[in-house]
């Protein structure tokens, strides 16, 4: 019966045959051949009857075979079989638990200062690169407000949330601002919106200007035009991330195109796609894994995301992860990436 392996490719044999050639592919980034994959899956199997089953599995589209070799390599379906069925996680062990744990607690400057040293720890902890977002500030109220004129009629804004998150941002004015009007701005700003939200400055800059004008004198228009900037450039609900160790991608036989690699690091820069990618991330329970075109991004396509969302206490507030090819050695990288969001979590937590 032709193809009669075809109705067991899924079978116990063959999930272990795809198992072994993937494990290897893993280590080692080179096709899989039939010979070897015979002698290390330690099944009492010829040759021939791998290549069968190879040869269904390559038409079920779980493996494909390189133009230049006789070996095979996994796809991206592969991968995701491999992941969702064949897997066998094991918890990290007390140390290497114990290290994420004291790294994490180390970093005891502000929250920023901890998500940076998380990221550097993912990326340290995978040889990948690591993400991690900021902690959304939507629930934040607003301590202060500062302004700093910069050149070519920049400003550096700087807000501080709950008496200590501190957000920098810079907007660009149609008019160069002198320090005196500067600080009569934020005068007037941090006593019209201390202790408000986001949401709530937002709506009320949006009452003052639905407002007639006339009962406003210059400072207040002016303050009231600048914070319209302020809070247009960023608010609730808005992601940044800090990434390390993208220079990690650079050693990976995959992504060694220049060109590739190019593209990449400008969209790590940009921060395109991956805000969409983190944000999904952010709404899942658990650790999510896209592999190669499973983000929708073609700049992803071959690399897989591990990500898993933080919370401090009961609300999820952040997402972490590890960018790396789609080779990676996902049974290390998911329990660290699962565990260093439980500790970010814990810690910032602990930080209330």
């Amino acid at each position: 019966m032709a193809h009669e392996a075809r109705d067991e490719a899924l079978g116990e044999r063959a999930q272990h045959l795809l198992r072994i050639l993937i494990e290897s592919y893993i280590r080692d980034g080179q096709p899989v051949g039939s010979r070897a994959l015979s002698r290390e899956s330690g099944l009492q199997l010829s040759s021939a009857t791998v290549r069968n089953v190879m040869a269904d599995l390559e038409e079920l589209g779980f493996v494909a075979s390189p133009h230049t070799s006789a070996g095979r390599v996994p796809t991206d379906k592969g991968y995701r079989f491999f992941v969702d069925t064949l897997l066998q996680l094991r918890p990290l062990d007390e140390a290497a638990t114990a290290e994420i744990r004291r790294q994490v607690e180390a970093s005891r400057d502000s929250s920023t200062d901890l998500i940076a040293a998380v990221s550097q720890l993912l990326s340290s902890a995978t040889q990948l690169a690591g993400v991690v977002t900021l902690p959304r500030t939507r629930a934040a109220s607003i301590t202060q407000i500062e302004f700093v004129g910069l050149s070519e009629n920049r400003v550096l804004v700087v807000l501080v949330f709950n008496d200590r998150e501190v957000q920098n941002r810079i907007i660009q004015l149609e008019r160069r601002y002198s320090p005196d009007e500067l600080k009569r701005a934020s005068n007037y700003l941090n006593e019209q919106f201390r202790g408000r939200t986001l949401r709530e400055a937002r709506q009320e800059i949006l009452r003052q200007l639905s407002e007639t004008h006339a009962h406003m004198n210059q400072i207040m228009l002016e303050a009231i035009s600048v914070a319209q900037q302020v809070f247009e450039s960023g608010g609730e609900g808005r992601l940044e991330y800090v990434i390390k160790g993208e220079t990690n991608l650079m050693g990976v036989a995959e992504l060694t195109s220049v060109e590739k690699l190019r593209r990449l690091f400008e969209a790590f820069n940009e921060k395109r796609d991956f805000l969409h990618l983190l944000d999904h991330s952010l709404k899942a329970e658990g650790v999510q894994i896209f592999i190669g075109h499973e983000s929708g991004y073609q700049i992803l396509d071959d690399c897989s995301v591990v990500t898993a969302p933080y919370a401090d206490g009961e609300s999820v507030v952040g997402v972490l992860g590890v960018i790396g090819p789609t080779r990676m050695a996902y049974e290390r990288v998911i329990p660290i990436v699962d565990m260093t969001a439980k500790l970010l979590g814990a810690a910032l937590n602990s930080r209330r």
